[in-house]
């Protein structure tokens, strides 16, 4: 989820705590954690709702920082004809432990053992053949380059590229750049040992 302006502001305060947004089908789901650009937040609830309901006196308002229930469908972007979800949530506290596994620097040879394993996985479930090793080598020796550049160079549609990419990045592999991506210690120190 993505917030915007104010927003922003209010979901990194804590203030803002109900969003609604309009979508084909949920893309949250309850109880689990999301990276936002205003921090990780946890999915408290999300149901579908229809906004022309919406009461102008209805508390959730106040917590999605909107001023009344025309302020809510003026803002709502999307198709019309898709349905509305009233998500709360909460801001998530303490350091991303993703980003506290990216900046180690070397690994234990359990750790390098259960990484090499769990990406030796991913590879054999994969409907195009092994990727890992080349993905984080193809990353490494071109960061900043643009997802559709990266995946075209190796013959891959983009859109599953970046949900493999996305993969790696949740085992403390690769970062997230404005454009493209960058291997993370982590990620230098399993290519060093595997090439070792």
């Amino acid at each position: 989820m993505l917030f915007a302006g104010s927003d922003r502001d209010g979901v990194a305060s804590g203030r803002i705590t109900v969003a609604y947004r309009r979508w084909a089908e949920p893309r949250v789901a309850e109880g689990r954690i999301y990276r936002t650009n205003a921090g990780r937040i946890e999915i408290d609830s999300i149901r579908q709702v229809n906004p022309e309901l919406i009461a102008d006196n209805d508390p959730d308002l106040e917590l999605a920082d909107r001023r009344n229930a025309r302020d809510v469908r003026r803002r709502l972007r999307g198709d019309e004809t898709l349905p509305t979800f009233l998500i709360r949530f909460h801001l998530v506290e303490g350091p991303d432990p993703r980003e506290e596994l990216a900046a180690q620097t070397s690994l234990s040879a359990e750790e390098f053992a259960d990484l090499r394993d769990r990406l030796t996985r991913f590879d054999e479930l994969s409907h195009h053949g092994a990727w890992t090793t080349e993905t984080l080598r193809l990353i490494q020796n071109t960061p900043a380059t643009r997802a559709a550049d990266l995946a075209a160079s190796v013959g891959r549609e983009t859109a599953p590229f970046k949900l493999d990419v996305r993969k790696l990045k949740n085992l403390g592999l690769t970062y997230s750049l404005e454009v493209g991506y960058r291997i993370t210690p982590r990620g230098a120190a399993y290519l060093d040992a595997l090439g070792n």
